[in-house]
């Protein structure tokens, strides 16, 4: 399969997937039946159930899969995958529990350590971001879980990012869920640069996708993250003309690493 062949797949995916999480999502009667992995983070049926829908579908195109709901594979096994998918079924899982809207599906298709193609959606808001190297990075509203649509018929009727500028202040977007001290003091620093700084908090991959999108300037991420929290966001900032990049030397984060654990971050 071809790029765009594999990301029209991984686009499928998400929103079916996407649809798993709103059949339980838009229940008011529904047990998410909340567990607690090893690292005390939450776990749901809608987790379980997405990533079931997605790992499905993407087991069809024969390459290895490494998402956050499935034991990874030893690391002298995946040093040896070139080209992999890295899922994270329902990003947002705190917002989701909290009947918050800001939770994502990502699936991102990844070659030597770079993302190349990344689908993030958002299923109560109907936004799905899709980003393919060569081709950019796009915004399409009122996509549906479920929806049975082309690639091109989506990103055909899709916003290309960034979105054209716009008057603002210099805009600092941060975690709802994850705002520590580090984080704090990075934006007092950023308010000594920029004055009329503004800080918009939001949950989940949605965070990159601001930046990509250019309603915000720069996303700090000083906490621990995995891999799978932000290898499709990263696609999709990437190919609009950004990055994520190591808090430490400001080098672009990789991918499918021995530790699977991100380094502190910053999007811009």
């Amino acid at each position: 399969m071809n790029l765009h062949e594999l990301t029209e797949t991984a686009v499928i995916s998400a929103l079916r997937g996407g649809g798993r999480i709103m059949e339980i999502y838009g229940d008011p009667e529904a047990d998410f039946e909340v567990e607690r992995k090893a690292d005390n983070s939450p776990l749901t049926i809608a987790d379980r159930r997405a990533n079931d829908t997605i790992c499905d579908m993407l087991a069809a195109t024969g390459l290895p899969i490494l998402s956050e709901e499935i034991a990874a594979a030893p690391y002298e096994t995946r040093a040896g995958w070139e080209r992999l998918w890295i899922v994270d079924p329902l990003d947002g899982t705190k917002e989701f529990i909290g009947r918050r809207d800001d939770f994502t599906v990502n699936i991102a298709l990844v070659e030597r350590g770079v993302p190349v193609a990344g689908v993030v959606y958002l299923p109560v808001f109907g936004v799905l971001y899709v980003a393919m190297r060569g081709e950019g990075s796009f915004r399409i509203d009122g996509v549906k879980p479920d929806i049975a649509v082309s690639l091109d018929e989506l990103t055909g009727r899709g916003l290309r990012l960034p979105l054209p500028p716009e008057e603002r202040p210099y805009t600092c977007v941060a975690s709802v869920s994850h705002l520590n001290d580090d984080t704090r003091r990075f934006i007092d620093r950023l308010k000594a640069a920029h004055p009329d700084l503004t800080t918009v908090s939001r949950g989940s991959s949605i965070k990159i996708c601001l930046v990509a999108e250019g309603k915000a300037d720069i996303y700090p991420r000083l906490a621990p993250t995995m891999e799978w929290d932000t290898a499709a966001g990263h696609a999709v900032v990437l190919m609009a003309g950004g990055d994520i990049v190591r808090a430490d030397d400001m080098t672009p984060l990789t991918y499918n690493k021995r530790d699977l654990h991100n380094p502190h971050f910053i999007v811009e």
